[in-house]
């Protein structure tokens, strides 16, 4: 295709991959009810590293060893954030799980602050104050305590903001295609040891046709198809564009799960939701679409 075509089709595809893992909340929110995190994200993680690396058959001429490493490390951090997420979401609901996870967004700059050494902006500070504020509007119950789903899905968005910062140090150089599949490779072995040491495989479930189908869903949609348009559409569009667009994962996250989950979302609850994606989308973009542009 064209570039000019693949700059129209950019805008479209974050979209679509917004969409995407906003219905994916409350799908695995339904399948946890028939198969154990482990399981779930060992089938998941082995069936996106099969995908992609077939989709991307054509990456494996820059395979080097060093591959192996870079993707054993943030293959680690992928497997600690969705497998902390997914054992948040046993717990909780998920239009919290889905806003709480969008936490990272905000927490990425302090941490490359201590890793990297550079200082967040004042943008970085506001979207903190924001953050904390509807956080606690969406996790604090009448009794000002917090349920153990939305700490896990808390601590999850910590190691989202790791993974992203290791793949900023381990990246340079190496194909991002390429260094996916063995990111989701590890993973898979990763989840597939927790799974042998702490489960029982579900066989029957994974036979079930109203468990086979969504757990399909999350393989090629929610994993690698959605991963396939965030990277494609990020190379084709303007960073801020991309940013806000990918943001609105959490806004479908709520919205899906309201209409076919039966979530029920109180006024705080809403003010809450609304107070983080404001702090995403100012830690990621800092309103630069706003800003009049000669």
């Amino acid at each position: 295709m064209t570039p000019e075509i693949m700059r129209r089709l950019a805008k479209p595809m974050l979209f679509a991959a917004a969409i995407i893992w906003g219905t994916s909340f409350f799908i695995m929110k339904n399948t946890l009810d028939a198969m154990p995190v482990f399981s779930l994200l060992a089938i998941r993680f082995t069936a996106g590293a099969v995908l992609l690396s077939m989709v991307c058959w054509k990456k494996w001429r820059y395979f080097s060893r060093d591959y192996v490493w870079r993707g054993a490390i943030i293959g680690l951090f992928l497997f600690l954030a969705y497998t902390v997420q997914t054992f948040g979401l046993e717990r909780t609901t998920p239009s919290k799980n889905a806003f709480l996870t969008a936490v990272y967004c905000v927490m990425v700059p302090f941490l490359y602050w201590a890793v990297m050494g550079h200082r967040p902006d004042r943008y970085n500070i506001i979207a903190a104050f924001l953050c904390v504020t509807g956080v606690g509007l969406v996790s604090l119950n009448g009794d000002l305590t917090v349920n153990m789903g939305d700490v896990l899905t808390l601590i999850a968005a910590g190691f989202y903001a790791a993974h992203i910062i290791a793949v900023e140090k381990v990246s340079p150089g190496k194909d991002i295609y390429l260094l996916t599949v063995f990111q989701f490779a590890f993973a898979a072995v990763y989840s597939w040891v927790g799974c042998l040491l702490l489960e029982d495989f579900p066989v029957q479930a994974v036979c079930d046709p109203a468990v086979f189908l969504p757990l399909g869903y999350l393989c090629v949609m929610a994993t690698t198809a959605a991963l396939l348009f965030q990277n494609v559409g990020q190379i084709w569009s303007d960073p801020a564009s991309a940013s806000v667009i990918l943001s609105l994962e959490s806004v479908f996250g709520v919205l899906f799960s309201v209409i076919f989950y039966g979530d029920l979302v109180t006024l705080p609850m809403m003010l809450g939701f609304v107070c983080i994606f404001i702090a995403v989308v100012c830690s990621e973009t800092k309103f630069s679409f706003c800003r009049y542009k000669r």
